[in-house]
């Protein structure tokens, strides 16, 4: 008597099936099962007719998907089960020959390589836009000065330029990873198998010259359960969101009428269903929330792998999505902030005015204190007591008179009316620091650096 097996519920049928969104791999999947190809025959594991039977195959399924007229089975589950049925449709059973040396999982681990490697190259490109536009920026306000803050407090007159190039040096370090990220991704799996490795005469250095990959993986068991390099993109992602969103968060509050610093462009703002007379930063908003899903997807994979024994595991099926996502969210974020800084401009009396009307030049009068001889601590405290005279009697330093500044110090003279926020800028040409001399070098600098 036959037992009779009982049909798997619905959701056990679909709970495994991940062609939703690894569909997006089919050119990474041709392109490696093509080399594939050409490698079996170069090792005369099959025969050369039976390769390009195979390529010739492999391209026109590749036509087939780009023209919408492929036949996707969800029931296969993924898009190497999809791509193998197809091929067995089109060519017949030599289609069973392009597996032999071959496993899912190198397969996979090849396919997602050569994807994030194409997505690396693109988020350092658009990096390196989004750098030259605040260089130009930047130049094209190189006289503005604005009050700079720590803790959300008036702190020193600083340039814009110089604020703006602060964004720059934060991108710079993120496509020095994303660049480092790119070399340890830059590993061919093919040839490692299952997780032991092929037995058959598989010329690796040639599959590697065909795909483009520098390196060839040393470790079997290592590579094909390997995501080190999807992890380290994430936290690259997650952590050049960040920078953006720091930048958001500036412009959110620079574009508020109690700052007043920049306008934003219409393109980047909305109005409200109520309130007809708002200009809402809801771009920078949302590239400032968005960086909470990016950090979310860097987490989700850390906890995917930190328990999985070698070597693949069907866990390693929930490293496309978080990396798909992030890959999507930090490349339009880029490409917004870009466009948003492009297309923006500056109040630059506005910025000066908030600069004047402060106490910002604290620290530049402790300093002339202590180039008349005073020790630092005791020119601090003095002018921290200035500094609580003026906010009690309603005046910024610009007001007081000269026997003000005396009742506090008799080392206060005429020359204390120079200590104005030009020269406090021109002072600060320490390299790194904030005079204009500085700044253009480190524009001319920037500059080149984004040639190099």
């Amino acid at each position: 008597m036959t037992e009779s097996r009982t049909p798997r519920p619905k959701i056990t049928s679909s709970y495994t099936v991940s062609l939703s969104y690894d569909r997006r791999l089919y050119k990474q999947d041709i392109t490696a099962s093509i080399t594939h190809a050409k490698t079996l025959a170069k090792g005369s594991i099959i025969s050369q007719p039976e390769s390009k039977s195979i390529i010739n195959g492999l391209i026109k399924i590749q036509h087939e998907i780009e023209t919408d007229v492929f036949p996707w089975q969800p029931e296969l589950e993924d898009i190497h089960m999809n791509i193998e049925s197809r091929l067995y449709e089109t060519i017949g059973d030599v289609a069973g020959k392009l597996h032999t040396a071959r496993s899912r999982n190198d397969q996979i681990a090849v396919d997602l390589r050569l994807f994030t490697k194409e997505a690396i190259q693109e988020s350092i490109s658009l990096i390196r836009n989004f750098q030259s536009t605040l260089i130009e920026v930047a130049e094209h306000n190189i006289e503005v000065i604005l009050p700079g803050y720590t803790h959300m407090q008036r702190a020193q007159p600083v340039l814009l330029a110089h604020h703006l190039l602060a964004y720059f040096h934060m991108l710079h370090r993120d496509a020095e990873r994303f660049d480092g990220c790119l070399q340890r991704t830059d590993v061919l799996p093919l040839g490692s198998g299952a997780l032991a490795g092929i037995p058959y005469n598989y010329d690796r250095q040639f599959a590697a010259s065909e795909l483009g990959f520098s390196a060839i993986s040393q470790n079997s068991m290592d590579v094909v359960s390997d995501r080190d390099y999807i992890v380290e993109y994430l936290s690259n992602a997650a952590i050049c969101m960040a920078h953006t969103s720091r930048l958001a968060e500036e412009i959110v509050l620079w574009s508020t009428q109690e700052f007043g610093f920049i306008n934003l462009s219409d393109q980047y703002v909305t109005g409200s269903s109520m309130m007809p007379q708002k200009r809402n930063p809801d771009f920078a908003e949302l590239a400032r929330g968005k960086t909470g899903r990016v950090y979310g997807n860097l987490f989700a994979l850390l906890t995917t792998i930190k328990g999985l024994p070698m070597t693949y595991n069907r866990d390693l099926q929930e490293d496309k999505e978080p990396l798909f996502d992030s890959i999507e969210t930090l490349h339009s974020t880029l490409e917004i902030m870009t466009g948003m800084i492009a297309t923006s401009t500056f109040n630059k009396d506005r910025m000066r005015y908030a600069a004047e009307d402060s106490t910002v030049l604290a620290t530049d009068l402790a300093d002339y204190l202590v180039n008349k001889g005073m020790p630092f601590r005791e020119a601090h405290g003095i002018v921290a007591q200035i500094s609580e005279y003026a906010l009690n009697h309603n005046k910024y330093f610009k007001d007081m008179e000269l026997s003000d500044y005396q009742s506090f110090s008799e080392l206060f003279q005429k020359d204390v009316y120079q200590v104005t926020i030009e020269r406090s800028i021109e002072t600060r040409s320490i390299l790194g620091g904030t005079a204009p001399k500085n700044v253009r070098e480190a524009l001319a600098k920037a500059r080149s650096l984004l040639s190099s």
